[in-house]
């Protein structure tokens, strides 16, 4: 039988792929350390459980299709809070961001258009966009230059009658680069100039390390007709398992293609929202704790791999993730060796290799992901099994 030639285009997600080795690895008695998914352990707020606890409904009923109420209300006073004032109509509740990423792309790409996003990206885009009927242009970043893009010449170099949108990670995932409030008005100028869809990811906003300000591309008033964010609290209150994100745009008229979707999956899991809005009260504070700990757990990392010999990693401003550049000749064979030759009394470690998350093919071959969401203590030891692990995989060849 045959199969849809825009899903035989997706690959497997670098982070999740290794996961029947690592239960191979678990099962014959190893301790994995987990640098491979975004997964906070930070406790997620108790407000969220109480609220589920307190639901008192009779009947579990469906939820408006664009969000109840309640979350409605709570992402826009948070906006509110950041100096941006949304409709009721600006927003839409989808399944996490994720659903939120496919539902725009679905609505502004046909067979054939362009989406320009800087590389290494987060490589289930590739899947939404190849599934919309799109095609990724990447704007091409290196290691050696700490992963930064926001040049506008390198933007427009890329721009072609087929170019539909642009879509950016700020802070970055996977770098951790965090934009300056002049890159992000550049691009949103380029946006605008050519009548682009400017789709900004910004569920890492809280966590950037250098004191800037809390940013938005929302903040342009100037370019509302082409900007689109995606929102989410799994990363920002640490419940990925939520699955609550959001769709924000000024646009009414995207928004009521948007709609469609929504109507048509008929509407978000009730009790996530009812916890999700429950989030949207916590104090400041628990934001700035959780801000600091992370950049404990940065600097920890990026310390660890400088003192690594050939490993090149620049210090990222933002998110929970860096990208490292390896003195192996493939990082994907290197992992799966790391779950199934190696280990340092009984532990080893895992990453997601970098391949994936270029567009350009050969690209990231000899670089790695890593999130850094354990204590600080498994981190370093995570580093040194990594440490160890480089040294033995490259001494077996010789």
């Amino acid at each position: 039988m045959k199969f849809s030639s825009k899903v035989e285009k997706c690959g497997l997600s670098p982070m999740r792929k290794f996961h029947p080795y690592a239960v191979a690895a678990a099962a014959a008695g190893k301790k994995i350390y987990h640098l491979n998914i975004g997964q906070p352990d930070i406790a997620t707020p108790e407000v969220a459980f109480e609220a589920v606890r307190h639901f008192s409904q009779p009947v579990l009923e469906y939820a408006p299709s664009p969000g109840i109420p309640e979350l409605i209300s709570g992402v826009r006073g948070y906006y509110d809070r950041l100096g941006i004032s949304l409709d009721e109509e600006d927003i839409l509740v989808t399944t996490g961001g994720s659903e939120a990423l496919q539902i725009v792309l679905n609505c502004v790409l046909d067979d054939g258009d362009e989406i320009i996003i800087p590389e290494p990206f987060y490589p289930n885009y590739s899947t939404f966009i190849y599934t919309a009927g799109g095609s990724i242009r990447p704007l091409t970043t290196t290691p050696h230059e700490g992963y930064r893009y926001a040049q506008r010449e390198r933007f427009e170099a890329l721009i072609n009658e087929r170019t539909r949108a642009i879509l950016i990670t700020n802070p970055g995932n996977p770098t951790g680069v965090v934009l300056t409030p002049e890159e992000m008005r550049m691009i949103a100028d380029v946006a605008r100039d050519h009548g682009l869809f400017l789709i900004s990811d910004e569920v890492y906003r809280e966590f950037v390390y250098g004191g800037e300000d809390l940013a938005s591309m929302a903040s342009f008033a100037d370019a509302a007709e082409n900007v689109v964010l995606i929102d989410s609290v799994s990363k920002r209150f640490s419940a990925c398992g939520a699955r609550v994100g959001v769709i924000i745009s000024r646009n009414r008229e995207l928004m009521a293609h948007a709609l469609k979707y929504c109507q048509a999956r008929l509407s978000v899991a009730t009790l996530d929202q009812t916890a999700a809005a429950a989030l949207y009260t916590v104090p400041a504070d628990y934001f700035a704790a959780t801000r600091e700990e992370y950049k404990r757990r940065r600097d920890t990392v990026v310390r660890k791999l400088q003192e690594i010999p050939g490993v090149l990693c620049e210090c990222p401003g933002g998110a929970f993730y860096l990208m490292a550049k390896l003195p192996v000749d493939d990082a994907d064979a290197f992992q799966q060796w790391l779950l199934t030759d190696f280990e340092d009394h009984g532990e080893t470690v895992m990453f997601a290799p970098g391949g994936p998350f270029y567009g350009t093919p050969g690209l990231g071959l000899d670089e790695i992901r890593i999130a850094y969401v354990l204590k600080t203590e498994d981190l370093e030891r995570a580093i040194d099994l990594l440490a160890l692990g480089i040294q033995a995989y490259n001494n077996r060849k010789r």
